[in-house]
C-alpha cells in the first residue's frame, strides 16, 4: 500500500494515526523544502525515525544526560573517524564508556525528538512505502505513535509561536551585554547555554549545532530571550549561493540517497546531479545517477553514466557490475560480458550478485550448461544468506529449459517461500508446473501471483492459457483482455487466442481486429493468417 500527499492537506500526526490504526509496516518519508525525513513503522508501532543531514545527538543526549562525560564521547569520535563503518553508539559499548540499555533509552529519546522535529513541518509532502525496513545496522526500538502525538501537537503549539520570531534558521542575533548583567531574571538551563552561543556571528543552526539541544529546545530559548530583551536579531547568515562547500555537496550527497532508497527517483536525481555540479569528480554520485535512470528505463543515459563513472580512478566493482546490466537490458551481450569480467577482476569474484549477472549473460547468450554451472557457483557464495529473487529466477528458467522441471519446480517453489511478494517467481512456478501436468497447482500459483502484482502482464496471459486449455473461454477472454491492457504489444499468441474465443461467440468483426492484430506483431504467423482468410471466405 502506498500513501501519498501534501502537508497542507493532511497533517503528520494525522498520517502517523492512521498507520498506526491500519498496523502498517514500512517507512513515510516526509519532505520539507530541501530538509528530509523518515519514520519507519512496524506493525503500527514506530521502530526508527531519522532526518537526513541532521546532525547524529546521540552523544550530545548522552553527556546532557550525564551517563557519559564529554571525554568519552570525544574519545570514541577518534575512534569512529578511524572506523566509519562502526556507530557511535556501538562504539562507546565496546569501550565501556556505555552499558547497552543505556544505549537504547538514548536511541528512543534520539527517535522521539526527530518525530517531534518532523510535526514541526507543516508543507511539503509524505510518501509512505510499505514492507521497507530501516538499514540491518540501525537500531530499531518500538513506540506506540500515540504516545508522542500529545507532546507532539504541544510542542508544534508552541513552535507555531516561536517561528512569529524565527521563521527561518538563518537568523543570527547579538547580545544586549548591558541588559543582561543588569537584570536579576532567573534563566533556564537552556536559555544560559544558548545565551552563551549567541555572538553575533553564528546563525541558529550553528547554535543547534554547537549547544548539542534540539531545535525546539533552541527554538524556545531563544524566543524567550528575544521576548525578554536579552538579545535581538542583526542579519542572516551567507546562504549556500555565496558559500558553496564540501559540507554542501555532502548534504545533496545525503538528501539523494535517501531519496533513491524510498524511490523518489526524480528527487534523486536532482540531487545527485547537484553534487556533480559541485564536486564533479564525485565518482559515486556519478554512480548513483546511473541507477536512478536505470530504474526509470533509460538504459541508453544509464549506459552512458556508468561507463563514465567506470572510466574514473578507483572505480568499483559495482559500477562495472551495473554497468553490465544496462548493457545486457539493450541485449549488448558480448559488451556486459566484458564489464562483467572487469568487476570480477577488480574483487568481484567472491560477490553471489555478481556471479548471478554472469550466469544470466550466458543464460541470455543460449549457453544453457555455462548458466547452470555459474549460477550454481553464485548459489554457493550466498553461504547462509536467502539468494535474491533475480537467482531463484534464472536458475529456475534455467533448470526448465535443461528439461530437468522437478528441480525447476523445487527451486521455483523454494524462491516464493523466499520471496512470498515475487510475482515473476509465481509466473514461472505456474508455466512450470503447467508443462508438468499439475494443472491445479499452476492455476493456484498464478492466482497468487495476479494477486500479489495485477501489473505483471505475463501473469494474465499465462492464467488465461490455462483456462484456455481448460475450455473456461469466458474466463479466458477476461484474463487475456486484462494482460493486452496491461501490455497492448503482449505477442501474436493471445490476439490468436482472443480472436478464436471472439469467433466462437459469434462476434466475427472482433475476432477479425484480434488476429490482425496478431498479424501486426507477428506478420509471418501462418495460423492467423489461414483463420483471416478462412473468415472472409465464409462470411
Amino acid at each position: 500500500m502506498a500513501i501519498r500527499g501534501s502537508l497542507k492537506e493532511a497533517s503528520l500526526p494525522d498520517v502517523l494515526q492512521l498507520l498506526a490504526m491500519g498496523k502498517k509496516t514500512g517507512c513515510l518519508s516526509v519532505t520539507h523544502r530541501s530538509n528530509f525525513g523518515n519514520i519507519y513503522f512496524e506493525r503500527g508501532r514506530i521502530c526508527y525515525a531519522s532526518i537526513v543531514n541532521r546532525r547524529d545527538r546521540l552523544g550530545d543526549v548522552l553527556v546532557k544526560s550525564g551517563v557519559i562525560t564529554q571525554a568519552q564521547l570525544e574519545a570514541a569520535i577518534a575512534i569512529q573517524d578511524r572506523r566509519r563503518e562502526r556507530r557511535l553508539g556501538e562504539l562507546l559499548v565496546d569501550t565501556g564508556a556505555l552499558r547497552m540499555e543505556e544505549l537504547h533509552d538514548a536511541i528512543e529519546v534520539q527517535i522521539q525528538e526527530a518525530v517531534y522535529f518532523l510535526f514541526t513541518w507543516n508543507q511539503g509532502t509524505f510518501n509512505f512505502e510499505a514492507d521497507v525496513a530501516p538499514d540491518s545496522h540501525d537500531h530499531v526500538v518500538s513506540i506506540n505513535p500515540e504516545s508522542l502525538l500529545l507532546e507532539g501537537a504541544r510542542r508544534v503549539d508552541e513552535w507555531s509561536l516561536i517561528e512569529k520570531k524565527i521563521p527561518t534558521f538563518d537568523l543570527i542575533f547579538e547580545v544586549d551585554r548591558p541588559k543582561a548583567a543588569h537584570s536579576d531574571v532567573e534563566l533556564t538551563a537552556e536559555q544560559r547555554l544558548v545565551l552563551d552561543l549567541v555572538n553575533g556571528s553564528r546563525d541558529v543552526q550553528e547554535i543547534v549545532e554547537e549547544s548539542g539541544l534540539v531545535e525546539f529546545e533552541v527554538g524556545k530559548a531563544l524566543y524567550g530571550l528575544l521576548t525578554a530583551g536579552f538579545i535581538h536579531r542583526i542579519g542572516k547568515s551567507a546562504g549556500p549561493a555565496q558559500a558553496i562547500s564540501e559540507g554542501r555537496a555532502e548534504e545533496h550527497r545525503n538528501l539523494g540517497i535517501a531519496f533513491y532508497k524510498t524511490g523518489m527517483l526524480d528527487e534523486a536525481l536532482r540531487e545527485f546531479r547537484r553534487v556533480l555540479e559541485l564536486r564533479g569528480h564525485d565518482v559515486s554520485a556519478r554512480f548513483y545517477v546511473g541507477l536512478v535512470l536505470a530504474r526509470q528505463g533509460a538504459w541508453d543515459d544509464a549506459v552512458a553514466t556508468f561507463a563514465d563513472a567506470a572510466a574514473q580512478p578507483g572505480a568499483k566493482p559495482a559500477v562495472f557490475h551495473n554497468l553490465a546490466y544496462a548493457l545486457e537490458q539493450q541485449n549488448r551481450f558480448d559488451e556486459a560480458r566484458t564489464a562483467l569480467d572487469e568487476a570480477i577482476r577488480r574483487g568481484g569474484a567472491t560477490n553471489p550478485r555478481t556471479q548471478t549477472s554472469a550466469g544470466v549473460i550466458s543464460l541470455l547468450a543460449g549457453d544453457l550448461e555455462a548458466a547452470n554451472s555459474t549460477l550454481s557457483a553464485a548459489r554457493a557464495l550466498f553461504a547462509n544468506t536467502t539468494p535474491t529473487a533475480a537467482w531463484y529466477h534464472y536458475m529456475g528458467l534455467t533448470a526448465a529449459l535443461l528439461g530437468d522441471f522437478p528441480r525447476a519446480i523445487q527451486l521455483l517453489e523454494e524462491g516464493a517461500v523466499a520471496h512470498p511478494h515475487a510475482a515473476v517467481l509465481l509466473n514461472n512456478l505456474a508455466v512450470v508446473l503447467e508443462r508438468a501436468g499439475r494443472y491445479d497447482d499452476a492455476h493456484a500459483a498464478a492466482d497468487r501471483g495476479i494477486h500479489e502484482d495485477p501489473g505483471v502482464a505475463q501473469l494474465h496471459k499465462n492464467f488465461g492459457d490455462l483456462q484456455y486449455r481448460a475450455t473456461h473461454y469466458d474466463d479466458a477472454l477476461e484474463s487475456y483482455l486484462r494482460a493486452t491492457k496491461v501490455h497492448p504489444d503482449l505477442g501474436s499468441d493471445v490476439y490468436l487466442k482472443l480472436g478464436n474465443i471472439r469467433l466462437r461467440r459469434r462476434e466475427r468483426d472482433e475476432a477479425m481486429r484480434c488476429w490482425e492484430r496478431a498479424l501486426e506483431l507477428d506478420p509471418d504467423n501462418a495460423i492467423v493468417r489461414t483463420n483471416l482468410e478462412s473468415v472472409r471466405q465464409v462470411f
